[in-house]
C-alpha cells in the first residue's frame, strides 16, 4: 500500500529534525568549553564547519520538502521560519508542521457521524 501524503511529510520532518540536531551538535563545538579543542586543529575546524553547513542545508531542504508534501507554503515555512529565524524558527516550524500534518491525517481517518 502506498504511503499517504501525511506519512511522506512526517518522514521528511523526521529527517529535518535529525539534521537540525546534528547541526546543533556541530554548532556546540564552536561554543565554550569546546571551542579551544575545535579550533586547535585546522582540520577539525574545517570538518566541523563543513558538517555544520551540510546539516543546516539538509535541515532546510527536508523542511521545505515536508512543507510541500503537507500542502503548505514552502516559502513561509522553510524560508521565513527555517532560514531567517534559524535555529529557533526551524524548530518551531518543525513542531507546527508536524502537528498540523498529524492533525490533518487524524481527521482524515476518523469517520464523521451522521
Amino acid at each position: 500500500m502506498p504511503d499517504s501524503p501525511a506519512q511522506r511529510a512526517q518522514r521528511a520532518f523526521a529527517a529535518s529534525t535529525v539534521a537540525l540536531i546534528l547541526a546543533l551538535v556541530c554548532l556546540a563545538q564552536f561554543l565554550p568549553p569546546f571551542v579551544a579543542q575545535t579550533t586547535a586543529s585546522t582540520v577539525r575546524t574545517v570538518f566541523t564547519a563543513l558538517a555544520l553547513a551540510t546539516c543546516v542545508l539538509l535541515h532546510w531542504a527536508f523542511l521545505g520538502i515536508g512543507a510541500r508534501r503537507a500542502g503548505r507554503s514552502v516559502g513561509f515555512w522553510a524560508g521565513a521560519l527555517g532560514v531567517l529565524l534559524f535555529p529557533i524558527g526551524g524548530a518551531a516550524a518543525l513542531v507546527l508542521l508536524s502537528w498540523v500534518s498529524s492533525e490533518a491525517a487524524a481527521t482524515a481517518h476518523t469517520p464523521h457521524p451522521g
